[in-house]
């Protein structure tokens, strides 16, 4: 279905892939210029949405193929796999533990990272800048990895993967934008603010997403470990962050069902296109 994208550069794709979930990202937040507020619940459920759609992510895109280039090359399956899992999560917990942040609807002594003067709002952004950058990284590692195969029916599923890995996350940033839009113009930003701040929380995917795919090309050999640390950084931030988040306002049974949807929609996307 996406053969006719294996002559382009995987750099140039994961560019355009970053730059599809970015405008996703600005089109949630945009919702912030049309109403004023939105009930808890329903920022709850996109929240489990996300989380849903990054676990799904995670497995099909991810680990499964990085478990199966390990075996096409004569290494054990599970250990490229599991080793860059855990590098992953470990990665996304020194940044978690050093860059300033506050995660949404937490009060301003709730402050992660080391100490700084900066504004609640500034910290509102750098934690989504956090969540999103694994996504981006994601990207450009699943383009990468079907450029370095080169043709073939592995490198076509591997591209396949790429593409519906974008779509996937594109979909949950589009209600992931306005989770982040409507917190910030509750903090009592206007609506132009809430947008741009909302938005901007985005823009390291492309970026994120071409440092992936050159990263795969200058370190070949490396490529099922990358798969699986871009897993495990996001499933880091999806435990850590989304997760918590979605059920700390008494929404838990809707941020669930949130999860399970966004997994199903990722899962059959997945299988669909892949």
């Amino acid at each position: 279905m996406f053969e006719g994208l294996q002559g382009y550069h995987p750099a140039l794709l994961a560019l355009l892939a970053g730059l599809f979930t970015w405008g996703m990202t600005a089109l949630g937040a945009a919702t912030v210029l049309t109403t004023r507020d939105m009930p808890r619940s329903w920022l709850d459920a996109m929240l489990g949405f996300a989380a849903g759609v990054m676990i799904a992510a995670s497995v099909w895109s991810l680990l499964l193929p990085a478990i199966d280039l390990a075996e096409a090359a004569g290494k054990p399956p599970w250990l490229p796999a599991a080793v860059g899992f855990l590098l992953g999560g470990g990665f996304l917990r020194l940044v978690d533990k050093y860059l300033p942040h506050l995660h949404l609807f937490q009060p301003d002594e709730a402050a992660e990272g080391v100490s700084t003067t900066w504004r609640r709002t500034t910290l509102l952004i750098l934690a989504i800048t956090l969540h999103n950058l694994p996504e981006g990284l994601a990207v450009g590692v699943a383009f990468g990895a079907a450029h370095v195969l080169g043709g073939g029916e592995e490198a076509a599923t591997l591209l396949a993967g790429a593409v519906t890995l974008a779509i996937g996350i594109g979909l949950q940033n589009l209600p992931e934008g306005a989770a982040v839009s409507m917190p910030l113009r509750r903090e009592g930003l206007s609506p132009g603010k809430s947008f741009f701040y909302g938005q901007l929380s985005g823009v390291v995917e492309p970026i994120g997403a071409v440092i992936g795919a050159v990263g795969v090309l200058l370190v070949q050999p490396l490529l099922p470990y990358a798969l699986a640390f871009a897993a495990g950084a996001m499933i880091f931030v999806v435990v850590e962050e989304i997760i918590p988040e979605s059920q700390s306002s008494g929404n838990g049974d809707i941020a669930t069902f949130g999860v399970m949807v966004g997994f199903t929609v990722m899962m059959v996307l997945d299988v669909a296109l892949g």
